[in-house]
């Protein structure tokens, strides 16, 4: 299984990795992009970690070590043996593997950038759009975790006939609600306009509860920074956290709103389809830009407690249906049809 340690591409696998493993099955991650931290890789213990020193294909010219990086998987292929090739990136999906291939679109360039922009990636981003129409049109099946991801795929690289949605899932036991204090919370990085915190850091000014946000937030004028979080660190403040609002242009799935659902948060989300079709009916929904609007709802609920409880609780009823279980489930289900295009063997290793 490939993965990156740059975003919420790493806890996806290494639950994946952890949650197989339980069922007695084993999974090499091959990870590539930045190094992961220490705190990272004490996450990652008991699982077999490979580092690779490559760039990622949504990187800066990166296409050169992407290159050397299917020759560098292709081996490792050779070494491990297994029955599935699990890509939660595009390009690889070209490389000739011997076992099937499984491409997850966690996201893509084209789909955050008309997001974000509101236009066309423009012609610099025509190598990466090649490579990942190629990836994609050669993996055995593929994968994305709304239904909202995987027609952006269809639409910005053509129809795929082997496709289907895996929704992701977080272990329910991780998260507890604690004794709900007055704060919003919210996480991600303010370079990311896919995040949008600079609407949320303008609504802050005009709220009577303080907004924090956990990552980087280094230009934030209302917004209180928290600073980078370990994973433990970051469930203290949900638990905490009356609020969790994450206003979002593009946000495929979104593993921190599941984080804080489950933490028995109320959610103020962009109205965006992904989040409309993971939370509707659980969440309070605001168009992205509309400063008033997200102003609005969030006093609303911060004044009215029988309404944010109520909220509260949708949200963590909901949450329970994304399990890491049943994630598990759906793609053992996956592995065992992608198998039958290989030799059988007796024990699964992705």
């Amino acid at each position: 299984m490939t993965a990156d340690a740059a975003g919420g591409v790493w806890t996806y696998a290494l639950d994946l990795a952890q949650s197989l493993r339980d069922r007695g099955i084993h999974t090499t991650i091959a990870v590539m992009g930045p190094a992961p931290s220490a705190a990272q890789l004490a996450d990652a213990q008991g699982l077999d970690l490979r580092a690779g020193n490559f760039k990622l294909e949504w990187m800066d010219d990166p296409w050169r070590e992407v290159d050397q990086a299917g020759d560098w998987l292709r081996a490792l292929e050779q070494e491990i043996r297994p029955d599935v090739v699990h890509l939660n990136g595009y390009a690889h999906g070209s490389v000739r593997f011997s076992a099937p291939k499984l491409v997850v679109a966690h996201s893509c360039v084209l789909s955050w950038w008309t997001a974000v922009h509101g236009e066309a990636a423009p012609d610099s981003w025509n190598e990466y759009r090649k490579r990942v129409g190629a990836g994609l049109a050669a993996a055995d099946f593929v994968v994305a975790p709304s239904r909202a991801m995987l027609q952006a795929i269809h639409l910005n690289y053509g129809t795929l006939c082997r496709s289907d949605v895996i929704p992701n899932g977080r272990a329910p036991r991780l998260f507890r609600s604690g004794p709900k204090e007055p704060f919003v919370l919210t996480a991600g990085r303010f370079w990311d306009r896919a995040k949008n915190l600079e609407t949320l850091d303008r609504a802050a000014a005009k709220l009577d509860w303080p907004v924090y946000a956990a990552g980087e937030a280094r230009s934030a004028e209302s917004i209180r920074c928290l600073g980078p979080l370990s994973a433990g660190e970051l469930r203290h403040w949900f638990a905490r956290a009356s609020i969790y609002a994450l206003p979002a242009r593009y946000e495929p799935f979104g593993l921190s709103i599941l984080e804080a659902a489950l933490s028995g948060c109320a959610l103020v989300l962009g109205d965006i389809p992904s989040l409309r079709e993971n939370w509707d009916g659980a969440a309070v929904f605001v168009p992205p830009d509309d400063v008033h609007g997200l102003v609005e709802q969030i006093r609303l609920l911060a004044r009215h407690e029988d309404v944010r409880r109520g909220f509260q609780q949708a949200a963590r009823k909901r949450a329970v249906n994304f399990s890491l279980d049943r994630m598990t489930d759906a793609y053992l289900e996956r592995y065992a049809a992608l198998r039958c295009l290989s030799q059988p063997a007796a024990v699964f290793r992705s």
